[in-house]
């Protein structure tokens, strides 16, 4: 029972020892630009249509059932500030954030156990490389320059998935639309949604690389590796969320 309290203590400072680890062969320079550059393009072709193809229904969603509450108060006018809120404040930054954890982060942690499993990564340290630099840095790196320009299609894709429910099915005047959205959303909210992003995006890249850095037990072990990653990924993004949302929107109201 005590042991079963002390574990996600113990879990953390696992996964926070990794990480200093992490940021100093970062701050060190023991890593490589160009596997930088290949990892994002890679999460990025992975990543992009998933993310397209889930987050413009859900504005679409959002559109069809925001119409069906505002009409009870007959402000459907209202509805782009509903969904720019709800959009680019909150689901547009998560939804996105949860794909790349499925597609991508879960793609990290079975790389990085397979080559533990093969010795590859030790065979890094017996070359004197830095395993950490050389195979680490450049997958979390990935994720945080990835994840806030994901946030971004996303946010613009559910957008227009609620603008074509409101102006394409409902009616609703273009300029209606356009101008309680401007009214609403600021640069503020763009940027916050972006750092959003970057902070799951480092959440995932840690989290993917830290499960497959250190797996074991064989094909069963890197299995076991891509699950957590993607339960872990999923919880730390839904308890941030409400931790950076009170710390960046909280007092807007």
């Amino acid at each position: 029972m005590a042991q079963a309290l002390i574990q996600p203590i113990i879990t953390l400072g696992q996964l926070g020892g990794f990480g200093g680890r992490v940021l100093r062969s970062f701050v060190a320079g023991r890593w490589s630009g160009q596997e930088f550059m290949a990892q994002a393009a890679t999460v990025a072709s992975r990543c992009f249509l998933p993310v397209v193809l889930t987050i413009g229904p859900f504005g679409a969603v959002i559109g069809v059932q925001g119409m069906v509450i505002l009409d009870l108060f007959s402000a459907h006018r209202l509805l782009s500030s509903l969904l720019s809120i709800f959009m680019i404040r909150e689901l547009g930054p998560v939804l996105a954030a949860v794909l790349v954890a499925a597609q991508a982060g879960s793609s990290f942690a079975a790389e990085l156990g397979a080559m533990r499993i093969k010795e590859e990564i030790d065979a890094t340290a017996v070359m004197a490389v830095d395993p950490i630099g050389w195979h680490v840095v450049p997958r979390v790196l990935a994720m945080a320059l990835v994840v806030p320009l994901l946030t971004t299609v996303a946010n613009a894709f559910g957008v227009l998935g609620g603008y074509a429910v409101a102006v394409g099915l409902y009616g609703q005047s273009h300029g209606v639309f356009v101008a309680h959205l401007a009214e609403n959303i600021g640069v503020y909210d763009l940027v916050a949604s972006a750092f959003k992003g970057l902070v799951y995006g480092l959440l995932v890249g840690l989290i993917a690389t830290w499960k497959g850095y250190n797996a074991s037990g064989g094909a069963e072990g890197v299995g076991r590796a891509v699950n957590d990653t993607v339960v872990a990924s999923v919880m730390f993004i839904l308890v941030f969320n409400y931790l950076l949302s009170s710390l960046l929107f909280g007092s807007s109201s």
